[in-house]
């Protein structure tokens, strides 16, 4: 008797792949645990996981209160930010040099001065969404203008995955749940055009799955030398120089290259070397 297998708990859900779709569809495939490439933008799962309020996708600034929400959260919608859920920090020091080469210091951001930045929401908050789903968890949010003001509320961390009755029992599916990612949601940060997502936007990130260092070489005392991907005269068998990333450099791929003559602009890098220049 021939009967086939079929996956129930979350584990063997996320890890099957259903015949036909390509290892682009599997979440392994993504370049990070934020950005799967041009299809969808990881990040908004995480606006909705606290009920009542709506966080930003990329830091942890409190956007918006939902209507339905108790009107004593109102307040946070003037300013203020998320820094803990139970005990979790989201937000840390970041260290490393102010100058090539100097010594390792906390490093401030470039806006507000700021030594303490958020944490990327995967990071920060799956530990408390494993031990917390479905309960109301004590939450601090601090004012942006005023340091010294803190706010606590009790907030319900939501489910990240659907739940379905089946046999009189609570199951849980490998499938987003609506209230955190209502349709549309998961790809309204993306770029558009969609070349846009090739040349990021000025602060190392960039959705789509692309290199960085190509046509790398061995260079001495145990560096190397190589070309960045976006300069337009790099060429395997030249001069290894690599040009930082700056989108205001005419030696870079901008825009206006990607927009209008995107298929010679963009080449495909086989075992970290480029492929021949198209004939011109």
């Amino acid at each position: 008797m021939n009967e086939s297998i079929k996956a129930k708990n979350l584990t063997a859900q996320l890890q099957y792949r259903a015949a036909g779709n390509p290892p682009s569809t599997h979440p392994n495939s993504a370049i990070s645990n934020a950005f799967p490439g041009l299809e969808m933008d990881f990040r908004n799962v995480w606006r909705r996981i606290l009920e009542g309020i709506q966080l930003h996708e990329a830091t942890n600034f409190v956007m918006t209160v939902d209507d339905a929400a108790d009107p004593e959260l109102r307040i946070l919608e003037t300013g203020w930010r998320l820094i803990s859920v139970v005990d979790s920090e989201v937000m840390g020091d970041v260290t490393g040099p102010l100058i090539a080469g100097g010594p390792s210091v906390i490093l401030p951001d470039t806006t507000f001065g700021d030594t303490k930045m958020p944490l990327e929401w995967s990071n920060a908050l799956a530990e408390v969404l494993h031990n917390h789903a479905g309960q109301k968890v004590r939450c601090k949010f601090q004012s942006v203008t005023d340091a010294s003001k803190v706010l606590e509320f009790d907030l319900r961390i939501r489910h990240f995955f659907e739940h379905v009755v089946s046999r009189g029992e609570n199951v849980k599916q490998a499938v987003i749940s609506k209230e955190l990612a209502p349709p549309g949601e998961l790809t309204q940060s993306l770029c558009s055009p969609w070349q846009s997502d090739y040349r990021e936007c000025a602060c190392f990130y960039w959705a789509a799955t692309r290199p960085d260092y190509v046509n790398v070489e061995p260079g001495p005392n145990g560096t190397s030398i190589g070309q960045n991907w976006m300069q337009k005269d790099r060429n395997p068998n030249g001069p290894k120089v690599y040009l930082p990333d700056d989108w205001m450099d005419p030696g870079l791929v901008d825009y206006r290259d990607l927009y209008r003559d995107w298929e010679k602009s963009l080449r495909f890098v086989v075992e970290g070397v480029d492929e021949k220049p198209p004939e011109k």
